[in-house]
């Protein structure tokens, strides 16, 4: 996880949207949809040029009569549509919640499984669009991992797919009879990695009921990164961010459940914090690490 400046919570602008989740040269999509006559707008520009005056301008007339959405995530740079071969790279991994909003947001806010989200959208009274800004994960990651964030915590199970269009804040959500200005607070300023979410993925599930082949085991010895690598990661990034060493054990263990040694989390967090402050691992530690890595060759993410 890469951190920026703390957030101070606020409410952000349309144009500071933008700007805040895209470089200024990315190519993202935006749409206009006014439902009552079935017409559908999509522009595809850069960052910049969407967060322009004269952008804006002409997104606030057609919101007199349409909605405004965002792709979340950047398009190549000859793309001309919005489909999943078009997609660049992922910005962003989101849930929208249609129902039980409140308490699906204070769930996603209790939970150790996901770290904070970055924004919070309020589309109208008690739906939200919850979004997290990433970097280094792949399409079938991402949207691996927002079907595990339905089912973890409720939310639209359509609205997981990479080129998914969520609202853009101060646009007028006209979808439903009352209008309702959509507001986004910006509620932390860091960049996930895959390794800051700690959620069962279908992908995980399809792997651990697949016993290793022959090809699998060679493609590990050829360095094929492990669940155990990425507990590891995930260790020292908690680690170096300040977090309580004996939170990020209870964090390793509830994920791992009942599938490694009692002691395994403890191994992996002592071998992370041994790494940061430079000095060797525990030989017990490296020891119980090892003898548990080749366990782990069925159930390991695929890397981009």
């Amino acid at each position: 996880m890469n951190a920026g400046p703390a957030s101070d919570d606020k409410e952000v602008t349309a144009p500071e949207y933008i700007l805040e989740n895209f470089e200024l040269s990315d190519r993202i999509a935006i749409l206009v949809r006014d439902s009552k006559r079935g017409e559908t707008i999509q522009r595809i520009t850069t960052a910049d040029n969407a967060a322009s005056p004269d952008f804006q301008a002409w997104l606030r007339h057609k919101n007199m009569s349409s909605d405004v959405y965002i792709g979340m995530n950047t398009l190549k740079r000859d793309a001309q549509s919005r489909t999943k071969e078009d997609i660049e790279k992922i910005r962003h991994l989101y849930l929208d919640i249609d129902r039980s909003g409140p308490e699906a947001l204070e769930a996603i806010r209790k939970s150790n499984a996901v770290p904070p989200p970055n924004y919070v959208l309020r589309t109208s009274p008690g739906k939200f669009q919850v979004v997290w800004k990433v970097e280094d994960i792949s399409q079938d990651q991402s949207e691996s991992l927002q079907r595990a964030m339905v089912r973890e915590f409720g939310g639209d199970p359509a609205a997981t797919d990479s080129t998914r269009v969520l609202r853009l804040p101060t646009f007028v959500n006209r979808k439903y009879g009352q209008e309702h200005t959509v507001a986004a607070q910006s509620e932390a300023a860091a960049t996930y990695r895959i390794e800051d979410f700690r959620l069962r993925t279908d992908t995980q599930d399809e792997r651990r009921e697949r016993p290793a082949s022959p090809e699998r085991q060679q493609a590990h010895s050829e360095g094929e990164i492990t669940q155990s690598e990425r507990d590891w990661a995930f260790a020292r990034r908690a680690l170096a961010r300040g977090d309580d060493p004996e939170e990020v054990i209870r964090r390793i263990a509830d994920y791992r459940g009942d599938e490694k040694h009692p002691q395994y989390a403890r191994y992996t967090v002592e071998k992370a914090q041994a790494e940061i402050h430079g000095r060797p691992a525990d030989a017990n530690a490296s020891q119980g690490l090892q003898t548990q890595e080749f366990e782990l060759t069925t159930d390991s993410i695929e890397m981009p």
